[in-house]
């Protein structure tokens, strides 16, 4: 994992997870029933083929890196694991009664950090798995989506895109877990308000293969059925401009013409981190600045 991709904070954080060397004197060897998997692991989906091809590589040539664990909390001779989630459940495929590990303390902060570096390194989180990891920063630890982003080495927009994601029903989120849908189709299901009409319309994009795009069209007209009409049709070059300003904002915008070349344009924001988010992209300053 390169250092570069965390914050200087988490950095320092992480920083002896991250170290490729270990010394020999440090590596232990431990019963591998009393490991027990990360508690915090933001991933809850292994391909059986991944695993199955790691369990065979393991099986020829040994394993090549020892787990990392921290002590169980009241078992002194029990461990949970910190980083290795696939070797530890390709190990657990063969006949070992005993598996290297190197002993770490670690906060839980910390577990559920390195659990997402370490899975968003190989991209092996879901659009969901990688939103709820973010989100349980946010919860358990008090961390901003900025600092967030820094950690994981991502944009701010990036992070409160995938958090949004939270905020769709059930159906629509297991349908991008299973690969059915895209982040894209679901992130623009965001703007149908209508629980009912957005896993309709998911069930359709993902049954009939729709596109992002056409997915948008349909949200957007779904949306607009509880608006009043429009007086007269909008500029073709308006609406242009418009479909840029939300690609651009990745949320919902509209330009509303008036006469007389005046007009106005609504972007709409779904709560304080994302009307943040939108903050920092228009204006290119940080919102602290304006903190007390």
């Amino acid at each position: 994992m390169s250092r570069d991709r965390l914050g200087k904070g988490l950095g320092a954080l992480l920083g002896e997870y991250l170290d490729p060397e270990v010394q020999a004197s440090e590596v232990k060897r431990v019963q591998l029933s009393a490991i027990v998997p990360n508690p915090l692991q933001p991933r809850r989906m292994f391909a059986d083929a991944e695993l199955e091809d790691l369990t065979a590589s393991i099986r020829e040539n040994g394993l090549l890196q020892p787990l990392v664990v921290r002590p169980s909390k009241g078992s002194a001779d029990r461990f949970e694991l910190v980083a290795g989630e696939r070797r530890f459940r390709a190990i657990s495929k063969l006949a070992w009664s005993d598996v290297p590990v190197v002993v770490r303390e670690a906060t839980d902060e910390t577990l559920l950090v390195l659990a997402l570096v370490e899975n968003l390194q190989r991209e092996a989180l879901n659009p969901l798995e990688e939103a709820e990891g973010y989100h349980a920063l946010t919860e358990r630890f008090g961390m901003k989506q900025a600092e967030i982003a820094t950690a994981v080495g991502k944009d701010r927009s990036t992070v409160a895109n995938l958090v949004r994601l939270l905020k769709l029903p059930v159906s629509i989120r297991k349908l991008v877990e299973s690969g059915a849908l895209s982040q894209g189709h679901a992130r623009s299901l965001l703007t149908v308000e209508d629980p009912a009409r957005a896993a309709d319309l998911a069930r359709r994009a993902a049954s009939e293969g729709w596109s992002v795009r056409e997915i948008e069209r349909r949200a957007s007209g779904a949306a607009a059925q509880t608006k009043p009409r429009a007086s007269r049709p909008k500029d073709p070059v308006v609406r242009a401009l418009e479909e840029a300003i939300q690609d651009h904002l990745q949320t919902r915008v509209e330009v509303r013409q008036g006469r007389g070349g005046k007009g106005s344009i609504e972007i709409k924001f779904h709560g304080a981190d994302d009307f943040e988010r939108l903050f920092e992209i228009i204006t290119g300053r940080p919102i602290s600045e304006f903190a007390e």
